[in-house]
């Protein structure tokens, strides 16, 4: 079960203190409290694990700083939709909001080599009006020969650039638990002209140590890929790990699934879960066309099948592009010849504004007929 304390409830508060004892000596339950701090209120959100099924949900919302209670299905406890559940999906996070109905493009070097290229891809978002980017500077690679990233040595000079071009959230995946604090300490230190969204790669979604390491914080939000080679039930419970430990400010990455059968792209583009996902939880939901697709092969119709898989993504409803550009792919140290061009982001910017027109105007047409049918 899950008790919704009044908005900005205060844990000081007489209320607070009444409520907490009542819900903490009930038999055979475990109270676990999370803050949701939204864009104008901070919501108090306490889940009741355990034998909750003799609970009486009206006792419980009786309580002086209960709002509301839902009872909650197993699945996703934190992150899931219930039954009766308003909650609303997303957070703000350093001036940037993500939900489920908005959009936000993250365009970048998947791998930060050097300054002029993070300078140039910069500008050109600036130039743009974008205010969120993704770079690499911790590299997980399948070959233990292969370029590993910079690691924190990149971390100050790509951080003052942002905070130079008016970037405000860089994705950046980390792969070690020590990469928070150094990233932290990094931001600290330069007065934090810029925000970081913690990545977790597709290889690491059931390292569950890395996820509790994450989810213990609350400075940073986390993107989350899915795991190339499990199930959408068992990535969507990575992303519960992450909740359950305290950060739930978790947006969901579709990647494409790992099987020959998605041949010739280099993944299975799976985007048709963008909408199943946004059913089943509350996270907004991102598409990485780059590492789906994996390649600049061009359709007749002279549209990248990049861009057509970012369409499909965008159209169906996604609110967060994860996108690979790079100013010389040639000179690029990972995933060059899957990378855009800088003189194709205007373009592409464009089509994927039009896209997520488009997927308004397919919603309107169905409330319409919702409406419809209600009259």
């Amino acid at each position: 079960m899950l008790a919704i304390l009044h908005p900005n409830t205060s844990l000081d508060s007489e209320e607070y203190r009444q409520t907490m004892h009542y819900l903490e000596n009930l038999p055979n339950v475990t109270v676990r409290v999370h803050e949701v701090q939204g864009a104008t209120q901070r919501l108090t959100e306490i889940y009741l694990l355990g034998d909750t099924k003799p609970l009486n949900k009206e006792e419980i919302e009786a309580l002086p700083a209960v709002e509301r209670a839902i009872r909650i299905s197993e699945d996703y406890r934190i992150l899931g939709r219930h039954r009766d559940d308003r909650r609303q999906s997303g957070f703000t996070y350093n001036g940037v909001e993500f939900n489920q109905s908005n959009l936000n493009i993250f365009a970048g070097l998947c791998a930060v080599d050097v300054p002029e290229h993070v300078e140039m891809m910069m500008q050109a978002l600036e130039d743009n009006g974008e205010v969120c980017t993704r770079m690499g500077a911790y590299k997980p690679r399948t070959n233990p020969y292969s370029f590993q990233g910079h690691g924190k040595g990149c971390l100050p000079w790509v951080f003052e650039k942002a905070g130079k071009h008016g970037i405000k959230v860089i994705a950046m995946e980390i792969t070690h638990e020590s990469h928070i604090e150094e990233i932290d300490t990094c931001l600290e230190k330069l007065g934090r002209p810029t925000g970081v969204m913690l990545q977790v790669g597709t290889r690491n979604t059931q390292n569950f140590e890395l996820l509790k390491a994450i989810g213990r914080q609350s400075t940073y939000p986390v993107l989350l890929k899915r795991g190339f080679g499990i199930t959408l039930n068992e990535s969507l419970n990575a992303a519960e790990y992450l909740a359950s430990e305290g950060n739930a400010n978790v947006i969901f990455c579709l990647r494409g699934m790992k099987t020959e059968a998605g041949q010739p792209h280099r993944n299975m583009v799976d985007f048709a879960h963008v909408p199943a996902v946004k059913r089943l939880t509350r996270m907004p939901v991102c598409v990485d066309p780059s590492h789906s697709v994996g390649s600049r092969e061009q359709s007749p119709d002279g549209i990248l099948d990049v861009m057509h898989a970012t369409a499909q993504g965008v159209i169906a409803g996604a609110n967060m592009v994860l996108v690979d550009f790079h100013p010389k792919p040639e000179k690029a140290l990972v995933d060059g010849p899957q990378a855009l061009l800088m003189q194709e982001l205007p373009a592409y910017l464009e089509d994927i504004r039009l896209c997520h027109d488009t997927w308004k105007k397919r919603q309107a047409i169905y409330q319409r007929l919702k409406d419809d049918a209600a009259e």
